[in-house]
């Protein structure tokens, strides 16, 4: 049974990644999303599991998470140990979505344990307890990072990539993104448009070297301020220039395209 539409978290599709996404949890394949930070892929995951009305377990990944932080460990109580699941093994046992968000910033010992998962055998061995868990049809694996990252020492190996049905995702159409802004800030469709052509500009202006585009997130942000009654210029700086920048020449010059947007 599946949440009703209007209970569900804002999406606004940009293809056909609704429909890929049901297909690959019917069929019980594991999903790999990529793309760009804060261009929606945590925000899609969100909206699929409530959508297929499942519960989700969602791990932010870092260089110093480890298979136990994922399956479990033994802590201490009441002078005794006691074995506690991690998320992936309890998503697992009781069936729902385990997405690990930025995969590669997990230690590559750590997506090792994936790959029975990942395949046919739908396994996870706890070494620990001596369990072997058979995945349930109600589990999927979901995980996503920003192929912008990538380098020779952080990259996904091709033998946990070809796992996964994959799906790649980018910053959205200018109609698309007014319309995001609209639904999830609430904001007026001339303020939509304004805080879309400032991101188109900042993520053409290449050569500032930032380290990230501007992000539909942070354009969400600004549009919540100034519909809260804050100037829209200092939005922008607050919201999105000061986000993307420690530098304060470059951010001068980001925040000039916030001020011509809004005529200042």
């Amino acid at each position: 049974m599946k949440t009703e539409h209007h209970m569900l978290p804002f999406y606004e599709p940009a293809g056909d990644e609704i429909t890929l996404f049901e297909h690959a949890w019917k069929n019980r394949l594991p999903l790999l999303i990529k793309g760009p930070t804060g261009c929606g892929k945590t925000r899609f995951v969100t909206h699929m599991a409530a959508r297929l009305n499942l519960p989700l377990y969602t791990v932010a990944c870092h260089d110093d998470l480890t298979a136990a932080d994922l399956i479990g460990r033994h802590l201490l109580g009441d002078g005794h140990t006691q074995w506690c699941d991690g998320p992936l093994t309890r998503a697992v046992r009781e069936g729902g979505i385990c997405y690990l968000d930025e995969v590669i910033e997990a230690r590559k010992d750590t997506t090792v344990v994936l790959h029975p998962l990942a395949d046919d055998r739908r396994l996870l061995p706890i070494e620990r307890t001596g369990e072997l868990l058979q995945a349930p049809p109600a589990f999927m694996l979901v995980v996503s990072y920003n192929p912008g990252y990538q380098n020779l020492l952080k990259g996904m190996k091709p033998s946990t990539r070809q796992r996964f049905v994959s799906l790649r995702f980018d910053f959205p159409s200018p109609a698309r993104e007014a319309a995001i802004l609209i639904g999830e800030a609430g904001c007026d469709a001339d303020l939509a448009r304004r805080l879309v052509s400032i991101a188109g500009s900042l993520r053409a202006l290449k050569e500032h070297d930032l380290e990230e585009a501007a992000s539909t997130r942070l354009l969400v942000y600004a549009a919540l301020l100034i519909k809260d009654g804050m100037d829209p210029v200092a939005a922008c700086r607050a919201a999105i220039v000061e986000s993307l920048t420690d530098d304060a020449e470059i951010a001068e010059a980001l925040m000039e395209v916030a001020a011509a947007t809004f005529g200042r």
